[in-house]
């Protein structure tokens, strides 16, 4: 079989993929070795931006069905119980036209990106074929599967996990950013809607023995429980030490156990993200500590970066040299969450009571900035040297009919500005537009053109990803930022 694209492996991050480049029109091939959606918890949290990457696959309401908002936000409790911080949360939309976060059942979204990747006739699903080899073939990538049988590609995308076969056969360096810590991560099912528990996420920063506690959704619980020296891990992970760590909140009368497994939380990134017709995308190319909820969504920003470059190489809008941009783009992005997850994790891992005492009075002093949420920009890539708000995600406002601003443009690039400044660019920057199928909006209504003065700008360029390109005051700048777009070319025979 040949395809277009060759995604190995079907979790999550495989998945949207799938759903966006199969929503592209292009021809996909999904290679997974398991049967079904494993079925039990692991991934629990997205942010709004991931909610926004969902909209763009046609799939937020469906995912609004089995996903909830985390309007209940998060308590960091001492020792003694009392409050130190708290994150406030909320259901009211944020900058991208949803709520700022969301909890959810990983199998349950699994099954809901599934359900999505076969509304498109072009995506073929092999499950139980494992991939054993792969290797570049000039124009194409071969692939051997376990049935005896090979699969080629214009390009593969490794979304295979920490153990990825992809990246070992890229020969991808892996850097290892400083934290190794095992926990025990438990999973509950309340029998009882009646059970007394905290409907916000608490981090209980207890040196004795640092804990998070997460409502989910629904009746789901989850604990996370620090591994401590001396413990026996095979003795944690028993039912009746399960149930004595956790019996100040909840009793085996109160709820069932549904999973306990003992992780290592690793913070480690890749050095190499592309090699020549081979790409990788989520935990094959980084993995981080759980404490800002991001594993899962620097995932979903790999395949919503990703997808637009693929399907512009692929149509022949744009050179190979674009798909260069993709990890110089997400790397320095999803460093800036996993340093940050390491140095909260210290903070919330603290186990010497003299520290915890320190970090408990920065706490009440009002010290601790290292909790607000961060918004990085990209790195260096199609944005060049161009300062903020060039590389940050365009906020989604909804337009003077209602309707949100992705509704209005699909999934396409876009200029919007005042008519005025698009009208005077030249015939070379309009062809450009048309190469790259832009959605042209010199009326932006009330909203967007109050943005646009916030920000001393006239017209913007915005990425199908919804990253901010550039921002320009004159026509001569807005034709400069064109002038970044990847360049056409003629379009590759498939």
């Amino acid at each position: 079989m040949t395809a277009d694209v060759a995604i190995v492996g079907y979790g999550p991050v495989g998945a949207m993929l799938a759903n966006l480049l199969g929503q592209a029109g292009l021809s996909v091939l999904v290679l997974d070795k398991e049967r079904q959606v494993y079925p039990l918890p692991r991934a629990i949290h997205f942010d709004g931006e991931v909610m926004r990457i969902f909209q763009s696959a046609g799939l937020r309401e469906a995912v609004l069905k089995v996903a909830r908002p985390g309007n209940q936000g998060m308590h960091f409790v001492n020792a003694e119980g009392r409050t130190l911080l708290i994150r406030g949360g909320t259901s009211d939309d944020g900058p991208h036209g949803c709520a700022n976060n969301y909890y959810f059942h990983q199998p349950e979204l699994e099954r809901v990106l599934r359900e999505g990747v076969a509304r498109h006739s072009d995506v073929a699903v092999r499950l139980g074929c494992e991939v054993t080899a792969l290797r570049e073939r000039g124009d194409w990538v071969e692939l051997d599967l376990s049935d005896g049988g090979t699969a080629r590609a214009r390009y593969a995308v490794g979304c295979d996990g920490a153990r990825s076969l992809v990246r070992k056969t890229m020969d991808s360096r892996m850097e290892d950013l400083g934290l190794h810590q095992p926990w025990l991560v438990f999973d509950a099912i309340l029998k009882d809607e009646g059970v007394s528990l905290p409907a916000h996420t608490v981090q209980y920063c207890d040196p004795a023995r640092p804990m998070t506690y997460c409502n989910v959704v629904g009746r789901r619980r989850r604990w996370e429980i620090m591994i401590m020296p001396g413990d026996d891990t095979a003795a944690l992970v028993r039912p009746d030490t399960l149930w004595n760590l956790v019996r100040r909140w909840v009793t085996p009368e109160q709820a069932d156990l549904e999973r306990a497994v003992v992780y290592t939380f690793h913070s480690v990134l890749a050095h190499g993200w592309r090699k020549g017709r081979m790409l990788l995308a989520g935990d094959s190319a980084h993995q981080t500590p759980p404490f800002l909820g991001q594993g899962m969504c620097a995932g979903m920003r790999d395949a919503a970066n990703l997808a637009w470059k693929l399907e512009a190489v692929l149509r022949g809008r744009a050179g190979e040299t674009l798909l260069d941009s993709y990890e110089s783009e997400r790397a320095p992005h999803v460093r800036a969450f996993v340093e940050l997850a390491v140095r909260l994790g210290a903070i919330i891992q603290t186990t010497d009571p003299d520290a915890a005492r320190e970090r408990d009075r920065r706490f009440s002093a009002g010290e601790p900035e290292i909790f607000e949420f961060p918004s990085p920009a990209l790195g260096p890539g199609l944005q060049g040297d161009a300062p903020a708000p060039a590389g940050q995600p365009f906020p989604q406002p909804r337009l003077d009919d209602g309707s949100l601003l992705d509704e209005a443009l699909g999934n396409r690039m876009a200029i919007i500005g005042e008519p005025g400044v698009l009208g005077a660019v030249g015939q070379a920057t309009r062809e450009r537009w048309r190469a790259m199928d832009a959605t042209v909006l010199d009326r932006p209504g009330r909203t967007l053109a109050a943005w646009l003065d916030a920000h001393g700008a006239r017209a913007i360029v915005l990425r199908p990803d919804r990253y901010l390109m550039g921002v320009a005051r004159t026509s001569d700048e807005l034709e400069r930022i064109t002038a970044r777009l990847p360049a056409a070319e003629v379009a590759l025979s498939r």
